[in-house]
């Protein structure tokens, strides 16, 4: 399986790294993607994809962090992902929830992330909450300049978000929330999505999926999102993860 949305840098990762990557081997996972979530953290983001087969990354910066990186051009992003581990172009997109960054310096953000994935042709992967009227309309006004390959990520968002990307060809990514109780919104937004634009990821070290919720993530628990996954369809874990890795593959192209 292919864990597609881990971050893999962070603090709660300092200590035990390596034992982390040893058991996500082990549950089966044979791909992962670190996530960049601000550009000062790319050169750990792709140190650690660097040093290991198996791992690839992104370069980007969340939504969160729009405000400290008011100056990034897309020409900077292109040049960060000449890096042959880098094969995405993210995490960005816009997040109001919390407001840690003006719904313009956000907007600024993601016009410069979607100008380098077009430029690059590498996928876009997209954060968005509480913004998905925003967030599709900006995806189909700058696809209507030009397309670029869109990944959904860790989607908890309406149907109408989902279904305008899925017209633009977008993938959309599911984690452990899909497994959560109270998650029967998520759950029935996903059921609709074909199985063929469907990917795995943990977004390690959060939302982890039953039945350990409450411990820290990381990508040994991706097999099982696969589960909770599978239940929906009524499906095997063998067969979702098989499917959702090709899937996975066809997007990030680069990842061999």
């Amino acid at each position: 399986m292919f864990d597609t949305h881990v971050n893999l840098h962070a603090e709660a990762f300092e200590e035990d790294l390596p034992d982390v990557i040893s058991r996500a081997r082990a549950a089966g996972v044979t791909r992962m993607l670190a996530i960049c979530e601000r550009l000062d953290s790319f050169p750990r983001v792709s140190a650690i994809a660097d040093a290991h087969d198996d791992i690839w990354c992104s370069v980007g910066t969340h939504p969160h962090h729009a405000k400290d990186f008011t100056d990034t051009t897309p020409e900077d992003l292109i040049t960060c992902a000449q890096n042959a581990k880098v094969v995405a172009i993210g995490e960005t997109g816009l997040d109001f929830h919390y407001g840690y960054s003006p719904e313009a310096e956000q907007v600024a953000s993601f016009r410069s992330h979607i100008a380098a994935a077009r430029q690059t042709g590498l996928p876009l992967i997209v954060h968005t909450r509480e913004a998905d009227d925003l967030t599709a309309s900006i995806l189909e006004d700058e696809h209507a300049e030009g397309g670029f390959p869109i990944l959904l990520h860790c989607y908890t968002g309406g149907p109408d978000l989902c279904q305008r990307g899925l017209a633009l060809g977008a993938y959309v990514s599911v984690s452990g929330i899909l497994s959560f109780k109270s998650a029967k919104d998520v759950r029935s937004v996903i059921k609709d999505v074909p199985l063929d634009r469907v990917i795995l990821e943990t977004d390690c070290p959060y939302l982890t999926p039953m039945p350990y919720r409450g411990r820290r993530n990381e990508p040994a628990y991706l097999p099982y999102v696969a589960d909770a996954l599978a239940e929906l369809h009524g499906l095997s874990r063998e067969e979702i993860g098989a499917t959702c890795e090709a899937n996975a593959l066809r997007l990030f192209r680069k990842v061999s």
